[in-house]
């Protein structure tokens, strides 16, 4: 009975509860905040994910087009490969979640790589959401992609040596590079797809003189006058030059251009009567000057004349000189850069006026290759026009071509290449037939393989995928360590012992680099 009586009290309370008229609308208000966050939290996170999502695709997609080249290499090392890729593209921070180790699954004619991240819910922990499991699969296929390619390529002095069959390695050079330019052209499905550009480099690289007055050239070094190398009071018109090569690196010239000839004599008459201009540099002293021209001369202005009678009777008279650096005009200038500052020498970070370091330090030398650089474009003649005009002169500095191969595949000044499209893959092929010799310091292999390996380590970082190519006629060196090193892999290193081998190397390269795309 008890029992009864209870649940007619409750059925009671209940119609009493549903006619009441006082406070049901704030109620079902607080009622009605729990569905309404839960959707409120379920969009946010929605949108959260979609941002991880889109980032797993890019920096998948990168990793996938990166190793798809790659032929030959076992699963733990495409295993690594991939995942050193998609490290260095992978662009959200940790508060979305750390993605699972990249899966590699190689086929005949594709590769697929997936992940995924658990990413952590916010408003969604109010049900006790914690996660969102947010996963992408890239599938890369033989056929085409984008792509932009910068050919990194040795015009030294060595480039003119022939091998048994009397072709020279530049010539091979040459005509390996016109192939390879019309592979490439013919890769693309529609103009742009593909484009190119050509960095020949010595110890310097000639960009031209069209840049003569940018924001980002760097004049210090260019414009000021030898270290230590101030003329004494008494040296004037008609002095001894105060310069040797022994102890200074150079000798005094008859006036300021470049190549001026050399003089024992100060000049005494003329438009350079008094001047004082230090000569090219040998690199005795100066290791990294080798073949620097300084841009300018000391004037001589007569500050003081004294005479005295000696112990003979004769009166001897004494001119004393004060000396001011007077540099040459910029328009003097040929072109050519050197290494920018440590460590910038092996980045791409952008040039900055309020950073000298950052910028591009101009230099006029004798070792300056012939052919300029040619930026990133798909006019096909004119990368045609600028292989015709390389010519072996120099010393050999990999670095700086490495620098502005990279260069000419980012955005921005010195190159402008523009922004990267989507999909874009980035290579540099380096060729070089000898160890390096010069750089702007010095003339050591050791330091300057050192720049060298820390240029390849951070372009690689970013995802830039290099081929690196020895030209080692006869196999007289052996391999090149700093090349091999500097390759995304090992199948990606050649090493040559004729001339011709350029051309069948350049065919591979072009081959596997033309016949990726990713699959959607």
């Amino acid at each position: 009975m008890w029992v009864a009586n209870g649940c007619r009290a409750v059925l009671k309370r209940v119609r009493g509860f549903l006619r009441a008229t006082n406070g049901n609308v704030a109620m079902i208000f607080a009622l009605s905040l729990i569905p309404v966050s839960i959707a409120a939290g379920a969009g946010l996170d929605f949108s959260r994910a979609l941002i991880v999502r889109a980032r797993l695709a890019e920096a998948l997609d990168s990793a996938g087009l990166a190793i798809g080249g790659s032929q030959g290499l076992s699963q733990s090392k495409l295993d690594a490969l991939a995942q050193s890729y998609f490290t260095a593209n992978y662009t959200a921070d940790s508060s979305f979640g750390t993605p699972s180790p990249v899966t590699v699954t190689p086929g005949t004619y594709q590769v697929s790589l997936s992940t995924s991240v658990q990413m952590p819910t916010t408003l969604m922990n109010i049900v006790r959401i914690r996660t969102m499991d947010v996963a992408y699969t890239s599938q890369i296929v033989w056929g085409q992609t984008k792509l932009w390619v910068a050919l990194v390529l040795d015009n030294t002095g060595s480039m003119s040596q022939t091998d048994s069959t009397g072709t020279s390695k530049i010539s091979a050079l040459k005509s390996a590079t016109h192939q390879l330019l019309t592979m490439l052209q013919n890769a693309a499905a529609t103009p742009g797809d593909v484009k190119v550009s050509i960095i020949p480099f010595s110890k310097d690289v000639n960009h031209g003189t069209s840049a003569v007055n940018a924001s980002w050239i760097d004049w210090s070094d260019w414009l000021a006058a030898p270290a230590n190398s101030l003329p004494s009071s008494s040296v004037g018109p008609g002095s001894s030059c105060p310069y040797s090569t022994s102890s200074n690196g150079f000798r005094c010239t008859t006036g300021p251009a470049n190549g001026a000839s050399s003089t024992n004599t100060i000049p005494s008459s003329g438009t350079y009567a008094g001047y004082i201009c230090p000569g090219k540099d040998n690199g005795n002293v100066n290791p990294g000057r080798n073949g620097h021209y300084y841009n300018g001369c000391y004037d001589s202005v007569l500050s003081g004349h004294t005479c005295t009678t000696n112990w003979s009777g004769q009166t001897v008279c004494t001119n004393t000189y004060t000396h001011t650096w007077i540099p040459n005009s910029t328009s003097t200038w040929a072109g050519c850069f050197m290494d920018r500052t440590q460590t910038y020498d092996a980045q791409n970070a952008a040039p900055s006026a309020g950073n000298t370091a950052t910028l591009f330090p101009a230099e006029n030398a004798s070792s300056c290759p012939p052919a300029q650089i040619a930026p990133l474009s798909y006019d096909w003649t004119g990368l045609g026009s600028e292989v015709d005009s390389m010519t072996p002169n120099g010393n050999t500095n990999q670095t700086i071509g490495l620098a502005w191969g990279w260069q000419s595949l980012t955005d921005g000044n010195p190159m402008n290449s523009g922004p990267l499209p989507s999909l874009t893959q980035r290579v540099i092929i380096l060729l070089s037939d000898g160890v390096n010799t010069q750089n702007r310091w010095t003339q050591s292999q050791s330091s300057i393989d050192a720049r060298e390996q820390e240029a390849c380590t951070n372009a690689k970082a970013e995802g830039v995928t290099i081929y690196t190519v020895f030209v080692d006629l006869n196999g007289t060196s052996g391999s090149s360590a700093v090349l091999q090193n500097c390759a995304s892999d090992a199948s990606k290193y050649f090493d040559l012992t004729t001339s011709s081998a350029i051309t069948t190397a350049f065919t591979t390269i072009g081959t596997q680099i033309t016949n990726l795309r990713v699959a959607r």
